[in-house]
């Protein structure tokens, strides 16, 4: 006779259940918790970007015409939702994180609980939950692969409920979904080649085989995913900015891509994984463990090219340009989770059969509370203890993304909003805190270093547009990260700089920055301050006529 389990009958089900779900909602309340206590942490250079951009939307103006960059316009229409419920600060930014995070953990959970078990399911969970917090990959930024890996988490699952229940209508919505986890960065193509991929090997493998059906479900997948980006090639051609658009996301980009030889991308992403990985190793030993073990985990064995595609093209998603930037990882993280899942499942199914049935939950869940505990106590500090400010420094070192805060409040404190300012680096997220609009749609100098055949014009359009406009402001960011210069960086943006500022503009801000500290000297104080810092902003205003 078969032993009879409390999770396989009746009213035990029930509770069982029920317990489930409630430490489900307990992860999302406390993840949420962390992600409160750090939401006045300063945007850095992407979030501004995306803030910025959000402002220009909500102004009725397109991408690409007054910003420059290569990100999918996706990720910008997701900020300007945003502000639209919850206002336009970057405290607002970030609730919008931590309510998009929020989703996210419960899609792993109904993911995981689809592929394996309930206990399984709050184990992928949980690990979630955690490494999206993590320090390491810059969890608490509101960076655009949380909104890839939303979609892209939804799409799937969707993906997964219509082959088991021959859902055309879930089918087209999965895709559409795919989709527009491309659309908030190109990174996500990743996840439609998975999800198309595994459509049809599971179409081919259906019995009996029906070569019409597997062909509708395969167009329809293909019009579901295009659409969001067809809907969004027609809404820049009717604003008059498909040109820019298309350079800016395609035809920059991909010189951008293949500027990191792959040497030096694999010497890069070795060293970035290794401080990943070891800043929650048991979670990720814990994964490793599901991977291991899901070729006799009956229940995953049945999933095993869902598992091993995932995995796969989740890391050919951090792959794009060998650049292997920390955030990147983040796209990883529901593959992690899984089969940090799995390894859980595992163990429990091993010790399922023991007399001792208690034993078989015992040991697993200990296991999964000893990975989330040792990962808590390596990053309490940050998770616990670390003012917003300092939670920044820890995470991006001597970057002014604090100190923009209070360079924008005195600027709009001494400009009207429809002065325009000028920043020489790469900080956006000015723009968006002082609500000032750019002389330039350089928001970001990175391109005007970089080697390759555009960095020339780039930089005198940029010079073009600023001495068109004249602007208020000219902020010149003296700290290497904010430029990215190279041995082979063209100088002439610097040689104009110089000529420029001095016969138009007089300095009447210096921010001079040091890792415990910063220094702020404004106006008067200005010209007769010595900075001692390598890493110093400053702060130029348009003379006036009596000047």
């Amino acid at each position: 006779m078969n032993e009879i389990r409390p999770d396989n009958c009746g009213l035990g089900f029930m509770k069982i259940n029920y317990w489930y779900w409630s430490l489900v909602l307990l992860i999302v309340v406390m993840s949420t918790l962390i992600r409160i206590r750090l939401l006045g942490v300063p945007l850095d250079r992407d979030t501004g970007e995306y803030a910025y951009a959000a402002q220009l939307i909500l102004e009725g103006k397109a991408p690409y015409t007054h910003l420059y960059n290569m990100k999918m316009p996706g990720i910008y229409a997701a900020y300007a939702l945003i502000f639209a419920f919850l206002g336009q600060t970057h405290i607002s930014v970030h609730l919008g994180l931590a309510v998009l995070n929020a989703a996210t953990i419960f899609l792993i959970f109904l993911l995981a609980k689809k592929l394996l078990s309930h206990l399984a399911a709050v184990a992928s969970a949980a690990a979630f939950a955690l490494l999206s917090l993590g320090l390491q990959i810059r969890g608490t930024f509101a960076k655009a692969e949380h909104f890839v890996i939303f979609f892209a988490v939804g799409g799937i699952f969707l993906l997964l409920r219509s082959i088991g229940q021959k859902s055309r209508f879930k089918l087209f919505v999965g895709a559409v979904s795919l989709g527009l986890a491309f659309l908030m960065k190109q990174h996500g193509f990743a996840f439609i080649a998975f999800g198309g991929l595994y459509l049809a090997g599971c179409g081919l493998r259906r019995r009996p085989f029906v070569f019409g059906c597997f062909l509708t479900d395969c167009l329809i997948f293909i019009a579901g995913v295009l659409l969001p980006f067809a809907v969004t090639c027609q809404i820049f051609w009717w604003c008059g900015a498909f040109d820019k658009f298309w350079f800016w996301t395609f035809s920059y980009a991909s010189k951008y891509a293949s500027a990191v030889s792959l040497s030096d991308g694999l010497e890069i992403l070795r060293r970035r994984i290794a401080g990943i990985v070891t800043s929650a190793i048991l979670l990720w030993s814990l994964a490793g463990v599901g991977f291991g073990t899901m070729f006799w985990n009956e229940k995953a064995g049945r999933h095993i090219l869902f598992f091993v595609g995932f995995l796969l093209f989740s890391f050919l998603a951090v792959c794009p340009g060998f650049y292997f930037r920390p955030h990147y990882f983040i796209l990883l993280l529901p593959s992690v989770a899984l089969l940090a899942g799995v390894g859980v499942d595992s163990v429990h199914r091993l010790f399922e059969r023991s007399r001792l049935f208690i034993v078989g939950r015992i040991i697993p869940i200990s296991l999964a509370l000893l990975a989330i505990g040792h990962v808590l106590y390596q990053q309490w500090d940050f998770l616990f203890v670390m003012s917003p400010t300092a939670a920044s420094r820890a995470a991006f070192g001597i970057s002014p993304f604090p100190e923009s805060l209070e360079i924008a409040r005195f600027i709009k404190e001494r400009s009207a909003p429809t002065d325009r300012i000028a920043v020489l680096g790469s900080e956006p997220q000015i723009y968006f805190y002082s609500d000032r609009r750019s002389a330039t749609g350089y928001i970001y100098t990175y391109p005007l270093m970089e080697s390759h055949a555009f960095a020339l014009q780039m930089q005198k359009e940029m010079i073009s547009e600023i001495e068109a406009v004249s602007p208020k402001f000219l902020i010149l960011v003296h700290i290497p990260s904010s430029w990215a210069a190279g041995p082979d960086s063209n100088q002439h943006i610097f040689d104009w700089f110089n000529s420029y500022c001095n016969n138009h503009y007089v300095e009447i801000g210096l921010i001079d920055i040091y890792p415990e500290h910063t220094i702020y000297r404004w106006n008067d104080q200005a010209g007769g301050y010595e900075p001692r810092s390598k890493d110093r902003i400053l702060v130029f205003e348009r003379k006036t006529s009596t000047d």
